[in-house]
């Protein structure tokens, strides 16, 4: 994946610039899909999206693979899914012309009750990449090794 220099983005006004990648989340079932942000989250053993995502992806929420997690913000439940994450190049977002660069096989992600953004974590997504983040600058990059 070929994401070189790219700037780190607000997630909300009151929150510091971080990381962000543009994101598409399928089901790859029923095909239903979400077009969103993503943060990198280097501390995140798995990839996460909140709970309500469930719903619009045609998922049963609590029909997944229980499992408890440690947060952050505390202890929570998980239910994870099969889905396959689409990156999108980030330039391509805001040319108005989206182009997928990188896909996921089919992954189990974790739908996560009282998280509020999606989590880009190191199973299934990180790990097989080199990360270089300048953080002085603002910038980021995601490569194949």
């Amino acid at each position: 994946m070929p994401i070189v220099n790219f700037p780190f983005f607000k997630t909300s006004p009151n929150h510091p610039n971080r990381p962000i990648l543009f994101v598409k989340i399928v089901n790859p079932q029923t095909g239903l899909l979400i077009d969103t942000t993503g943060m990198i989250d280097t501390g995140a053993d798995a990839c996460a999206v909140p709970a309500y995502f469930a719903k619009y992806l045609g998922y049963d929420l609590k029909s997944g693979i229980r499992k408890g997690v440690n947060t952050g913000n505390g202890a929570t439940n998980a239910y994870s899914h099969i889905c396959r994450l689409e990156v999108y190049n980030t330039n391509s977002v805001f040319n108005g012309n989206p182009e997928i660069i990188y896909t996921t096989s089919e992954v189990q992600i974790d739908f996560m009750e009282r998280l509020p953004v999606v989590l880009l974590g190191v199973s299934d997504f990180l790990g097989q990449f080199f990360l270089g983040v300048d953080y002085p600058s603002q910038l980021f990059s995601v490569r194949s090794p």
